[in-house]
């Protein structure tokens, strides 16, 4: 399988309004967090993320969190 690049040894906290979010899994993204097709031919697929209100969100920057799309800490450990 293959290992994502790590965007950010941070997480990437943005107020986001409701609606769905494509999360960037590879880290290829030149649009971090979000998902820009870098992705292709690789064995990597965005993850979709709906949220039902407005609120601060800390995606995942590292690409290894054990959250999917949401920051864990993990980055502190790499």
């Amino acid at each position: 399988m293959d290992k994502p690049t790590i965007a950010q040894k941070s997480p990437y906290v943005k107020d986001e309004k409701s609606g769905k979010y494509a999360w960037c899994a590879c880290g290829k993204s030149a649009n971090q967090p979000y998902c820009d097709g870098s992705h292709k031919g690789t064995s990597f697929t965005p993850k979709i993320e709906v949220l039902d209100e407005d609120k601060k969100v800390a995606w995942c920057g590292c690409k290894n969190s054990s959250k999917g799309a949401f920051c864990d800490g993990t980055h502190s450990k790499l």
